[in-house]
């Protein structure tokens, strides 16, 4: 079985900490590819429209390669639906993933994620999702997805503090790919469960291509 994560932006190491999570989590052959067409961080809009060409460019290579399924790694669930519509297997955003995940955890959920220009795409997407009355709050922290992925114990600390502020003991969904590789850290200062996106897509994914091809 092959899952294919499409990271939409250009950043590379973003890339690999994507895959880095899922491999840890699944027993598929996981691949990670970079859209270097597009911009080097999606913050809103504006950029995942920049980035949606790139990913639709690389889908006749993902049916090449033998893709079971297909993971947008972008928490914008960046051109989800033109995508899912274009592809060959089942496509999959790990916002999508996250907020599924977070729903089954508890009641309620909140969601954290980069910067506020990326709050109205993904507002939208939870209440596209159905999910806007299980949210009970969606954040900015206020630091730039390049910040995220740096990865720093500084980045570490000012994301856990927004949390925090945040307030409520809900399940807290990690709104940015750039915040997988940081959920380890995060959990060791936290109290609250956190929802990363990249792992719930791995193992949603492996699940809906295990189905797929029992039907």
């Amino acid at each position: 079985m092959r899952l294919l994560f499409i990271n939409p932006n250009a950043t590379v190491s973003m890339t690999e900490a994507v895959v880095a999570t899922a491999r840890a989590l699944t027993t598929a052959e996981v691949a990670g590819w970079t859209n270097h067409d597009g911009p080097p961080a999606i913050e809103g809009a504006e950029d995942g429209e920049r980035a949606v060409p790139g990913v639709l460019s690389r889908l006749e290579a993902a049916r090449d390669w033998g893709a079971d399924a297909i993971v947008i790694a972008c928490f914008d669930d960046t051109g989800l639906e033109r995508i899912r519509a274009s592809a060959h297997c089942p496509v999959i955003g790990i916002g999508e993933a996250a907020f599924h995940m977070a729903a089954l955890m508890a009641p309620r959920f909140r969601v954290m994620t980069s910067v506020e220009a990326a709050l109205p795409v993904i507002g939208q997407n939870i209440s596209a999702y159905g999910f806007a009355p299980r949210c009970a709050g969606l954040h900015a922290s206020g630091i730039p997805v390049l910040d995220l992925d740096s990865g720093t114990e500084e980045v570490v600390d000012r994301l856990a503090a927004a949390i925090r502020g945040a307030g409520g003991d809900d399940p807290v969904v990690l709104g940015c790919a750039g915040m997988s590789a940081l959920r380890p850290r995060l959990a060791a200062r936290l109290s609250m469960p956190l929802v990363d996106g990249v792992a719930a897509a791995a193992l949603l994914a492996e699940s809906l291509a295990r189905l797929r091809s029992a039907a």
